[in-house]
């Protein structure tokens, strides 16, 4: 009888756990590396904010100045309400203009559904600066047709930003639209609802996901907006973005500018992870709502 040796089956599986720890660190790294590139600025940012040294470069101890600071100048504090102001305006004009306009475009035939989703992304894929100076050039032509009127101020702002946002949000709401049953609308409609009452207790409710995942885009992206926002403001009407860039060309120091943005943006995250932690914790207790229970008997 032939004695079979066992050691290239051993060198086999060693190699095997050498391999499959390779591929798990790597994906662990990968994993860690990404997550620190998302959230390193931001947890950065909320310790600088907190910081009493200026330049940021050393730590000089906990401090609340700069939340002090950007509380009590009244220019930025005019320029943060209407940052918010007109975040919060554009989301909610942009989330339901950008919901209509899905619901529409779902309702199409498939060419012409495909043709309107083109036509969508076009401003999505366009360069900013391409919007802005689009956005410019409209309102100029409106300003000289009406010349005593000034035209450029904080609406022309709010009309830019539901401009800029709605495709987004169109681009969110299609995809929960195409997982809705094509004849629940008219099934609602046979049980009685009207047209408006299918659309607001059977259709947006199966579709609230994507609504509030383009909202949150829409309201992002008006917060922290600088390109559209300079071009289209009027005088006398900044954001958060335009006082920042107008005071650090004035030969402000950036020392006393830049830790007040510091705190700005904490307050930013810290508002965006409340609203967010909210968000799940309602959907999570409705989903456990509305679990049906196992009867045991």
């Amino acid at each position: 009888m032939m004695m079979v040796s066992s050691a290239p089956n051993l060198t086999t599986s060693v190699k095997g756990r050498v391999k499959k720890f390779s591929v798990n660190f790597l994906k662990f790294g990968l994993f860690a590396g990404t997550i620190f590139l998302l959230y390193f600025p931001i947890l950065f940012i909320t310790f600088q904010a907190f910081n009493a040294d200026q330049t940021g470069l050393t730590f000089g101890g906990f401090t609340l100045k700069w939340f002090r600071k950007m509380f009590t100048h009244t220019e930025l504090v005019e320029a943060i309400k209407n940052t918010i102001s007109i975040a919060i305006l554009s989301t909610t004009i942009s989330t339901i203009l950008g919901t209509l306009f899905a619901i529409g475009i779902n309702s199409l035939s498939t060419k012409r559904r495909r043709q309107m989703i083109l036509i969508n992304n076009i401003p999505v894929l366009n360069a900013e600066i391409v919007t802005a100076v689009f956005l410019m050039l409209f309102f100029s032509l409106i300003q000289a047709l009406i010349p005593n009127i000034p035209v450029f101020g904080y609406f022309t702002l709010l009309f830019a930003h539901v401009f800029f946002s709605i495709p987004y949000v169109v681009l969110s709401v299609l995809p929960k639209l195409n997982e809705i049953d094509p004849n629940l609308f008219d099934a609602a409609q046979d049980l009685g609802c009207t047209r408006s009452k299918a659309l607001l207790k059977v259709i947006v409710p199966s579709i609230k996901a994507g609504i509030f995942t383009g909202a949150l885009i829409a309201f992002t992206m008006s917060i922290d907006d600088f390109v559209i926002s300079y071009l289209t403001t009027g005088q006398g009407v900044q954001n958060f973005s335009i006082w920042i860039y107008t005071n650090i060309g004035k030969n402000v120091s950036r020392n006393n500018i830049i830790p007040i943005g510091y705190a700005y943006n904490t307050l930013i995250s810290i508002g965006t992870l409340l609203g967010l932690t909210i968000y799940n914790l309602i959907t999570s207790s409705k989903r456990r709502l509305t679990k049906p229970k196992n009867n045991n008997y």
